[in-house]
């Protein structure tokens, strides 16, 4: 059935709005263009957005040209903030920004093993709210956080997870108690994915699943351009996942005999030691690398400390440490075991490698799964290093705030 003059203007709306958020400013006859409309209807819908507060003229296409055509028109980024939380172990690391997902602010602070779930709580958002006021006067419309753990997706609430602070999942209750905004809560390896989807190693790639390798592990899958969380938000839990080779028995509240056994942090630094590779002796961020703790997936086994202990020696083994070429493939392929599995599955036909680990194994790391892969599976399967680094989960959260705002503020009146 047709649509009717209302439900077309809503459509033809969102469309331009889309439009100039990702690629504007525009003009109102690259606006026509884009989206195949007539001039009057693109005149129309421009001067309906421009009284609705949601664009503004932003300049001139060119100083040859003159009149309305040549007006460039862009979003009101001001007109609300958004808001990023990266929730770890032992920190909270914050974003404001506008709604063209401009950083207008960014703050961290640690919060040690020994502090009380109260405490936690207050200095996590007390760390949001300084960051909020120094960005500006805008209202905070949404906020995004990744954390560590199973999202019901029924709810959007965090679940309790065996080895993860209390803190956590009150911070998620609090914050959405307390503040007037949205409040949206997703695991970390999936919004690492949404963001190397989005700007970064999988833009190009609509279907492609994720290894987040460091303190511990963890997947993401994208198909058809969709998240996909499963019937209970447990999809990627790969730690869990029986391979050959996992040592100790298989066990629903451990990772022992699963994946995990044999590329988490402490299982790769025990590989690297038993090829006669020195141990690291700075913390990746210390030597340039991308700093942070990384995420820590449901079945952490040991600290953040060894997933910098991990990427050193990954980082190490590239640069020429003695052990290192032997050290290099027996990773990759342990890495190519458990990913010939989830190939064999979902023919994903891409896999990016993230984390602390797979970002210091770059190109080098990821060609050498690729190769130890085409052997294990015949689904021709391209392995790919994620270029975000310890940024990806921030961007994640932050694309994920932005689309809120979007579907809510973007929303003219009668759509």
């Amino acid at each position: 059935m047709p649509a009717s003059p209302s439900t077309a203007r809503a459509i033809n709306d969102r469309l331009a709005l889309r439009l100039l958020q990702q690629d504007g400013p525009l003009t109102a006859t690259q606006l026509k263009t884009s989206t195949g409309l007539s001039r009057p209807t693109v005149a129309d819908l421009v001067e309906r957005l421009q009284d609705a507060g949601l664009i503004e003229v932003v300049g001139e296409a060119g100083a040859e040209r003159r009149g309305p055509n040549a007006r460039l028109y862009g979003i009101v980024a001001d007109r609300a903030h958004l808001a990023a939380l990266d929730i770890r172990t032992g920190s909270v690391s914050v974003i404001v920004a506008d709604l063209l997902g401009r950083t207008l602010a960014e703050a961290s602070v640690p919060i040690g093993s020994d502090t009380g779930t109260a405490p936690a709580v207050e200095r996590a958002v007390a760390l949001l709210e300084r960051t909020a006021r120094a960005a500006g006067d805008a209202p905070l419309h949404s906020v995004g956080i990744g954390a560590p753990g199973l999202i019901d997706p029924a709810t959007g609430e965090l679940r309790v997870t065996i080895g993860l602070p209390a803190w956590h999942r009150e911070l998620v209750t609090s914050l959405q108690q307390r503040l007037p905004a949205k409040v949206l809560v997703e695991n970390e390896t999936n919004l690492a994915a949404v963001a190397e989807h989005r700007v970064g190693a999988a833009r190009d790639r609509p279907t492609f699943a994720l290894f987040w390798l460091g303190h511990a592990i963890g997947a993401a899958l994208m198909l058809d351009g969709t998240l996909r969380r499963g019937a209970s938000g447990g999809a990627g839990e790969i730690g869990f996942m029986p391979v050959p080779g996992a040592v100790g028995t298989l066990s629903a509240a451990t990772c022992e005999g699963g994946f995990h056994s044999l590329v988490g942090s402490e299982a790769i630094c025990a590989l690297a030691a038993s090829h006669g590779m020195e141990p690291p002796r700075t913390r990746p961020d210390e030597e340039g690398g991308e700093g942070g703790e990384g995420t820590e997936p449901r079945c952490a086994a040991s600290g953040p400390e060894q997933g910098y202990a991990a990427a050193a020696y990954v980082r190490n083994a590239l640069a020429g440490a003695l052990g290192g070429e032997a050290f290099l493939g027996a990773l990759a392929h342990r890495i190519a075991l458990g990913a010939a599995s989830v190939v064999s599955v979902l023919d994903p036909g891409c896999l990016v490698l993230a984390g602390e680990v797979g970002h210091a194994g770059g190109a080098g790391l990821a060609a050498l799964v690729e190769q130890r892969l085409a052997v294990l599976s015949p689904l021709r399967t391209e392995v790919r290093a994620g270029e975000l680094g310890g940024t990806a989960i921030l961007r994640g959260a932050l694309f994920t705030a932005r689309e809120a705002a979007q579907d809510a503020l973007f929303a003219p009146a009668g759509s």
